[in-house]
């Protein structure tokens, strides 16, 4: 993981000089990046339909506990998810909606390839 992992520029003006558009360039693919991993994937879509605990998210990716815990350890280090604390549980939580319509683009593209699906805007 790339030690610049602070997305806060991704919130920035949308017009940059040519060495700002660079800078974003890289800090959208390194979100693309992270979103290019099944269990990331997964927990990211499941997380777009609301709050969950890793025991909860454990459960609906299939995935062992300790292998949850460290994909969303690279989420929350990449600032694509928030927590908070609820006794003694861990609250996950999408930081914001542009990541929700990048995970449902990029598995509405999944359908399309693979029901054969024809072409659209």
């Amino acid at each position: 993981m790339s030690a610049r992992m602070h997305l806060s520029d991704a919130h920035g003006p949308q017009q940059r000089d040519g060495g700002g558009q660079a800078e974003r360039y890289a800090v959208a693919a390194e979100v693309l990046g992270l979103l290019a991993d099944r269990t990331r994937l997964a927990l990211l879509e499941h997380l777009a339909g609301g709050e969950a605990d890793v025991t909860t998210l454990t459960e609906a990716c299939g995935v062992a506990r300790p292998s949850v815990s460290q994909h969303l350890a690279r989420l929350r280090l990449a600032d694509l998810v928030t927590t908070r604390k609820e006794g003694r549980r861990v609250i996950y939580a999408l930081r914001h909606g542009h990541i929700r319509r990048l995970v449902d683009e990029a598995l509405r593209s999944a359908d399309h390839r693979l029901g054969d699906l024809p072409p659209h805007d």
